[in-house]
């Protein structure tokens, strides 16, 4: 299995014309593996999620993707395919068939490697290859953290590896965190009941979320992807020990991954199961916690583009809404602030002008308050967000604008 680069390079002069390569996405890209198809593949399509900057950019890539990162924003060769993540899979096995799985894992144990801080889409993508005679590429590094549940993959289901020594991308440090944020995660843990279990990203609001909600106990956590603030829930104890914590996806510091390898008290799924809206309403007290670019008197969120120009992704969002509302005390709340500092422009508008990523949350929560939704009639919903998430500077022109929309 394992191979050389020029024995790796011979098996892709092979392929197809034109072929589609899916590799590992956010910050688990295998690059040398990329940096080698890139070489040797006069033209392909690149299929990741999450791409981050680096990416090939030449005539005869394209870089396909339903969830766009900050190396694919901007890319000319751009081929958005809007799509919630837990559907990607049936994209593989319906429109977008597979010719080439890029890989980043750690090395084997008792002959079964492991995805490492990245599943996601990677198990459908290898089914999905290995049922039409594609091509498994893996890039073993021991630098990677031994993970468990749909991680796992028989070494039988790889065909070609190559292995490297590289340490995992981590974030910068964080800046400390505003006062407006930190009200904005205090506010949302004082909706989240002991017990609960939660879905959050990464980012500013949902680490102020965890720093407020290190007093809490029985936490549970069902997820798309989770970083450090998790660790500092458990060094609390505000975790149930005797549940898995789910998720499809890491990102962190070297401390996150030391933690990882081998603890068979992280689970990571596929993205078909952790974004199946049915099994996230089976989850106690599932509680939904998502940002937002902007959001209208109708309770509609923009969480994916920018004049226009698709900024991010479905991703889970909708995923989670569904199933949160539909968990026995379950939840879905969207956090943000007011006030966009760098466009200086209000988050809370009267009507999108962009595609709507997700609408019928539970409620908004600002700096400025909490103002409930769901269950409420439109005009309610417009009252709550004018008067309790709404910055004070616009509150007097949205009730124009309300009025105007017939909702006051």
């Amino acid at each position: 299995m394992t191979v050389d680069e020029a024995a790796l390079a011979a098996a892709l002069r092979r392929l197809p014309e034109n072929p589609r390569v899916v590799a590992s996405g956010n910050h688990s890209l295998p690059w040398e593996l990329v940096r080698i198809v890139d070489e040797h593949v006069e033209s392909y399509v690149l299929n990741c999620l999450n791409g981050p900057p680096g990416l090939p950019e030449r005539e005869g890539v394209v870089i396909e993707t339903s969830f766009v990162g900050a190396g694919q924003r901007r890319h000319p060769g751009l081929r958005y395919v809007p799509s919630r993540l837990s559907l990607v899979p049936v994209l593989f096995a319906r429109t977008l068939p597979v010719d080439v799985v890029l890989l980043h894992c750690a090395p084997p144990r008792d002959g079964v490697l492991s995805l490492g801080i990245e599943v996601n889409i990677l198990p459908a993508a290898i089914e999905a290859c290995r049922e039409q005679g594609g091509l498994v590429v893996a890039l073993i590094n021991d630098k990677m953290p031994y993970t468990h549940g749909d991680a796992l993959v028989p070494i039988e289901h790889v065909d070609l590896a190559i292995e490297t020594s590289t340490p995992l991308p981590t974030p910068p440090p964080s800046p400390p965190l505003g006062d407006d944020v930190r009200t904005i995660g205090e506010r949302v843990a004082a909706m989240v009941p002991q017990g609960a279990t939660l879905q959050m990203g990464i980012g500013a609001v949902p680490d102020a979320v965890l720093a407020a909600l290190t007093g809490h106990r029985g936490l549970r956590l069902w997820t798309e992807m989770f970083s450090d603030g998790v660790l500092a829930l458990d060094a609390a104890g505000a975790l149930d020990t005797e549940h898995p914590l789910t998720t499809s996806f890491l990102f962190g510091s070297q401390d996150l991954y030391d933690w990882l390898d081998g603890n068979h008290r992280v689970h990571l799924l596929r993205t078909e199961r952790t974004n199946d809206p049915a099994l996230i309403a089976r989850q106690r007290a599932m509680t939904s916690i998502n940002t937002a670019l902007e959001v209208d008197l109708f309770g509609q969120a923009n969480a994916s583009r920018i004049d226009a120009r698709i900024h991010s992704g479905f991703g889970g969002q909708t995923d989670f809404i569904v199933g949160a509302l539909h968990s026995p005390d379950g939840q879905a709340i969207l956090a943000l602030r007011s006030w966009h500092p760098k466009a200086d422009v209000s988050s809370i508008v009267p009507l999108l002008d962009e595609p709507v990523t997700s609408f019928q949350a539970s409620a908004i929560v600002t700096e400025q308050g909490v103002a409930p939704l769901f269950g409420r009639s439109e005009k309610e919903q417009a009252a709550t967000l004018i008067d309790h998430a709404a910055h004070p500077r616009v509150r007097a022109e949205l009730w124009e604008e309300a009025a105007a929309l017939g909702l006051a």
